[in-house]
C-alpha cells in the first residue's frame, strides 16, 4: 500500500521579534533601531523588561519610508 507522507506544516513566524532580530530584518544596526523607536517612528511593545517589535510595525515603517507605496 502506498501512503503519502505529507511534509510537516511550516511554522508561522512569531508576531513579535526582539531588537536584534528587528534590526536584522531592517538591515540596520540595533542603535539605529533604538533611535527610530525613541523618535516614535517604529512602535515597540514592552513585556516586562523586554522590548519587542511587531512584524506588522516593521512592514509599516518600510512602506512609509518608501513613500507610502
Amino acid at each position: 500500500m502506498n501512503t503519502l507522507i505529507s511534509p510537516p506544516p511550516t511554522p508561522e513566524p512569531p508576531l513579535l521579534v526582539d531588537a536584534r532580530e528587528a534590526a536584522r530584518l531592517l538591515c540596520i544596526c540595533p542603535r539605529k533601531l533604538w533611535q527610530l523607536s525613541s523618535d516614535g517612528k517604529i512602535p515597540s511593545v514592552k513585556i516586562g523588561r523586554s522590548v519587542r517589535y511587531s512584524r506588522a510595525a516593521l512592514m509599516d515603517y518600510i512602506r512609509r519610508a518608501e513613500g507610502g507605496k
